[in-house]
């Protein structure tokens, strides 16, 4: 007889925190997603956000707050990606310990989409200076190389030449 595997509660919530995740970028980088689509994206970044919040820790909780944001911006709704790109930049503060140098600047890059969304252009500019800066100090050259790329892609609606 086979042996099924069984898992905790938290190796759960983990498992789907990181499934989640992993379906929003996969829709995140297609470039024609349908508008069902665009839901689930929606949806698969708040699951993995609150399977986060079950099983792990601050920066995680950061990270999936980065995420949500950038969905939002992604789908042009300035107004929820602002708070949770507010969201992300506290918890990077309250979390400092935790986060890695490329935390710091996918923070500001998260302020950066969601005030162009929203159509702060000054703060806009202002947190993607902060989010140049701060890539350029990412020590690792492979998490540098990760953060300019995705700096450099999705829709920054005139903001970026």
């Amino acid at each position: 007889m086979t042996e099924k595997a069984t898992y905790t509660e938290q190796e759960a919530h983990r498992h789907f925190a990181a499934s989640a995740n992993g379906q929003v970028w996969e829709l995140l980088e297609k470039p024609d997603r349908s508008k069902v689509e665009d839901e689930l994206m929606l949806y698969a970044a708040h699951a993995s956000c609150y399977h986060w919040l079950q099983a792990g820790t601050g920066l995680h909780h950061q990270r999936a707050e980065w995420m949500i944001a950038r969905v939002y911006a992604e789908l042009g709704r300035g107004e929820a990606a602002l708070w949770h790109a507010n969201r992300c930049q506290e918890l990077t503060e309250q979390h400092a310990d935790l986060m890695e140098d490329f935390d710091h600047a996918y923070a500001y890059e998260a302020m950066a989409r969601a005030n162009v969304v929203a159509g702060n252009r000054a703060e806009a500019l202002h947190y993607l200076e902060l989010a140049e800066q701060a890539g350029r100090a990412i020590a690792d050259e492979g998490s540098k190389k990760l953060f300019v790329g995705d700096l450099s892609s999705g829709d920054w609606h005139g903001l970026r030449s």
